[in-house]
């Protein structure tokens, strides 16, 4: 899947923002650092796993990764600088998309992306058009874009 990503986005990010706002094993947000992202924060609000991002970075020596130890829809709600790349994976049994995709539209440059994977398919409502979608397993993907009203 990170693959297929990855090739969506094109092979670098060079000079792109990117937000991974539930980050767990860093891997989306670390692929991005490594391809080139000015920046990249990742938020993550479990201790353990933020102290294994932690020590995952300095073993990377990425400069252009912030880490934040908060929850993601929090981080959400309180941000207001604008991301080209945001990767979305919340936990699959939340009720997190519904509220986070609202949020977010105000979140992204004008040609910003927003990935999104869930356990199930996902419907958008009608402000997001899917860029790019497909399935790993049980696992469901796409790539959105924001419609301007």
């Amino acid at each position: 899947m990170r693959e297929t990503l990855f090739n969506w986005l094109g092979q670098t990010l060079d000079g792109r923002r990117c937000l991974d706002l539930f980050a767990g094993s860093g891997a989306l947000g670390f692929e991005a650092a490594s391809r080139g992202a000015s920046e990249v924060v990742m938020v993550e609000r479990n201790r353990a796993v933020y102290r294994s991002l932690q020590e995952n970075m300095k073993k990377l020596g990425f400069s252009n990764v912030a880490l934040r130890g908060e929850d993601g829809l929090e981080f959400a709600q309180q941000q207001n600088r604008p991301f080209d790349v945001i990767f979305l994976d919340p936990p699959f049994q939340s009720d997190y998309l519904p509220k986070l995709l609202p949020l977010l539209a105000d979140k992204l440059t004008q040609d910003g992306v927003l990935y999104v994977e869930s356990g199930e398919p996902f419907e958008s409502d009608a402000a997001w058009q899917v860029v790019k979608q497909a399935r790993a397993g049980a696992v469901f993907y796409q790539l959105l874009q924001h419609e301007p009203t």
